[in-house]
């Protein structure tokens, strides 16, 4: 991904879009028992889309603007994100996505990750977390939902963000050729004909 002016304005709006969307709209829906998250499925399709790097920092920087949200524990989701964000890119950097589905299996994939990585260190750093089955129930749910997020997340993305993409290719344009014409004896155009033996006679004889 090659980063312009343009394209690092873009990507601020879509970190910023991202956290509004997640605190405001989808913490608030339960689906199936389980809260959908779009926070993963963007780090992912980032580093997807840009590689390595734009993926590690895609996901520290959201990661830290939704810690600071939602008043967590500072630091986890960042270097969460930031974790399956260069790992996502890395991917991509290595394999070809050919089909549009694949990028939603591996959001899922990844985001199944990224719960389990939380849950891991906020046991490690002592933080209460519940663990029973309704929360690995939980977990797998937000997986496959994030699935079908994903499905719509990264053809947005990459249809925002196309003109920083390596593979990009610009619509061919129509370019019309002006047609020939010849000027008569009075200055006016006419059809051009086809060229004869006499058009091309110097002082009477054949050149």
């Amino acid at each position: 991904m090659i980063i312009t002016r343009p394209i690092a304005l873009r990507l601020g709006l879509i970190f910023a879009l991202t956290v509004i969307l997640q605190v405001s709209f989808f913490s608030h829906l339960s689906l199936l028992g389980a809260i959908p998250t779009i926070v993963p499925a963007v780090v992912v399709s980032l580093g997807l889309l840009g590689g390595g790097t734009v993926g590690a920092v895609s996901g520290f920087t959201i990661g830290f603007l939704v810690d600071c949200v939602l008043l967590q524990t500072l630091g986890v989701s960042s270097l969460v994100l930031l974790s399956i964000g260069y790992v996502a890119g890395r991917y991509r950097e290595g394999a070809d996505i050919a089909k549009a589905g694949v990028s939603a299996v591996l959001i899922g994939g990844f985001t199944l990750l990224a719960a389990v990585g939380i849950g891991a260190l906020e046991l490690m750093l002592g933080v209460e977390a519940p663990i029973n089955l309704l929360v690995v129930r939980e977990i797998i749910v937000q997986a496959l939902l994030a699935v079908v997020i994903g499905l719509a997340v990264y053809p947005i993305l990459r249809r925002v963000l196309a003109p920083a993409l390596v593979d990009y290719v610009p619509g061919p344009r129509r370019i019309r050729a002006p047609q020939l014409r010849r000027r008569g004896k009075r200055g006016r155009p006419r059809s051009v004909r086809p060229a004869t033996r006499a058009d091309f006679t110097v002082d009477g004889g054949v050149a």
